[in-house]
């Protein structure tokens, strides 16, 4: 048998593995060997053949590579990533944040709207934002708008000009160029949006009325709920920020939904499983409602986290080993309303993190800056003070007064990997495989942010974004392994099963473990923001 390329585009780029993990014309995937032909000229899957076929079915011309036994998948979609730039680039930028993506098999990103100065709240905004990722990006981007008061206006000429979807807070963002919605902001929201083929999202946490509530203290730094107890205790910061928070604002938001029964509407990063029965009934009673949840609510929990080790914090917080194994029934459950997993990438400079000095490994100028519902502001002039000779100061490990934010795009694959197989060895029944993982990181991210049509799936027609994954090799994440700005990450130490060997954005290989150039073999960045219109 011979394989020739029925197009003009010259040599073709062949892939050949044992297992790839494939979609069937009716969407289904399968675990199945594979050759794969892609054209260089187009970057797009040409062919695909269900068996191992030899170098020498192909012209001579054809680049031909044979990766044995390791996996061939298409390259994950992480779907929530903070990349700051233009305005924070102290804590991440294009460059640095695509090239983490890169390295660990993710082939496009979708940015959040806030971190960025200015936000992508206006049209003026996402223009300023698409400049500067000029010449940057080494894996495709694309980019959601953000609702805020007063910019309802806006929305539908950020729809025109091409992003996947919006993002509103119901608690504090932290930053006064973001602030939270009200119902009222929310109701016109969906209005506006109802109707498009768009997706409307939300920080899902909301300040219960509970006496003990701090209430408008949590603008000035003040934990949402009164602690009671050690601010360095990782428990006592777990309190503050219980579960009603997450239902709270989930009720609030599907309260809400029948002004847009034609909108889809999402809940980003879901910690709370207690969350989980409220999202099925909605869906149940015909609300169109999705969630996701993180990486680091699926790989690590409360009972691991050692008091001061801000490294931890994020909100919605990790919360106890109880709570995660919900989530990983989820996943599996038929039913599930959780439908895609994603990095929530959220990095900050470590001395942000108030962190020992012995976990600090890069030095960076200091920013002023929360995404954590809790503005920082008096904490952060707090340290300018000592800087300037005085002795005030927050402590060190205080949870309340520490960043909160985890950096993890481009760990993805591998901490999914790794934990399901760690369920699987101990007997949980709740164990996504490796065509589960690829469901809800790659083909159901893609359909997330409406380009199904060309990313998060290997078929002829579709983008050649692959990412090659050795299952069998078992490693450690140091510092020197980050390849976001700041190295600064709960993950470091953690033991691995799993790793990215290459990665390919649309045909080019972008990354190679160990190869030249850091791995970033390609020697320049040749992702593209992606601003076509949403049509699905």
């Amino acid at each position: 048998m011979t394989v020739t390329s029925r197009s003009n585009a010259g040599p073709l780029t062949v892939l050949v593995s044992t297992r790839a993990v494939l979609t069937l014309p009716d969407d289904s995937l399968v675990l199945s060997p594979a050759t794969i032909s892609i054209s260089p000229t187009t970057g797009k899957i040409v062919a695909i053949v269900p068996d191992v076929l030899p170098q020498a079915s192909f012209p001579p011309s054809t680049k031909y590579i044979n990766y044995g036994t390791k996996l061939l998948i298409p390259g994950l979609v992480d779907a929530h990533v903070h990349l700051n730039e233009p305005g924070r680039t102290e804590w991440e930028g294009f460059n640095t944040g695509t090239r983490a993506a890169a390295s660990g098999g993710v082939t496009t990103v979708v940015d959040m709207p806030l971190n960025a100065i200015p936000p992508t709240t206006t049209l003026s905004g996402f223009k300023e934002k698409l400049a500067a990722s000029q010449g940057q990006c080494w894996v495709d981007v694309g980019f959601y708008g953000g609702v805020i008061p007063g910019n309802a206006d806006e929305l539908l000429p950020l729809v025109e000009a091409g992003v996947r979807g919006f993002k509103g807070f119901l608690i504090e963002s932290g930053v006064d160029e973001f602030p939270a919605i009200s119902s009222n902001d929310i109701a016109l929201a969906m209005k506006t949006l109802n109707g498009t083929p768009t997706t409307l999202m939300f920080h899902a946490e909301m300040i219960p009325p509970i006496a003990d509530s701090v209430g408008d203290a949590v603008q000035a730094s003040g934990p949402p709920l009164a602690p009671h107890g050690d601010l360095k205790s990782y428990q006592t910061f777990l309190e503050s920020r219980p579960p009603s928070f997450e239902t709270y604002a989930i009720d609030e938001i599907i309260s809400l939904a029948h002004l847009a029964p034609n909108l889809h509407l999402h809940i980003v990063h879901l910690s709370a499983t207690q969350a989980i029965p409220i999202l099925k009934a909605a869906r149940k009673s015909g609300v169109d409602i999705t969630a996701e949840t993180c990486f680091h609510y699926l790989g690590l929990a409360a009972e691991g986290v050692e008091n001061g080790d801000c490294r931890y914090k994020c909100c919605p917080p990790i919360r106890e080993q109880r709570n995660q194994d919900g989530l990983w029934e989820e996943l599996t459950a038929s039913d599930s309303c959780i439908k895609t997993i994603v990095s929530d990438h959220s990095p900050c400079t470590p001395e942000l993190k108030l962190l020992p000095s012995q976990l600090q490994t890069i030095e960076a100028p200091h920013m002023h800056h929360s995404d954590s519902g809790v503005d920082m502001t008096a904490d952060l002039a707090l340290t300018e003070e000592k800087q300037e000779g005085t002795q005030i100061a927050k402590e060190v490990g205080d949870f309340f007064a520490a960043w909160g934010g985890i950096s993890s795009v481009g760990l993805g694959l591998p901490i999914l990997y790794t934990a399901a197989l760690k369920r699987a060895q101990a007997g949980s029944k709740s164990t996504p495989s490796i065509l589960d993982i690829v469901r809800l990181c790659s083909v159901a991210t893609a359909k997330q942010v409406g380009l199904s049509h060309r990313k998060g799936a290997l078929k002829v027609g579709m983008d050649a974004d692959i990412a090659v994954f050795d299952d069998a090799e078992e490693w450690v994440l140091s510092s020197g392994g980050m390849h976001w700005k700041n190295r600064c990450s709960p993950w470091e130490g953690h033991k691995f099963a799993g790793r990215v060997r290459e990665t390919w954005v649309r045909g080019s290989k972008v990354f190679e473990y160990g190869g030249v150039n850091g791995g970033f073999v390609g020697g320049k960045p040749v992702g593209e923001a992606i601003t076509e219109k949403r049509i699905a």
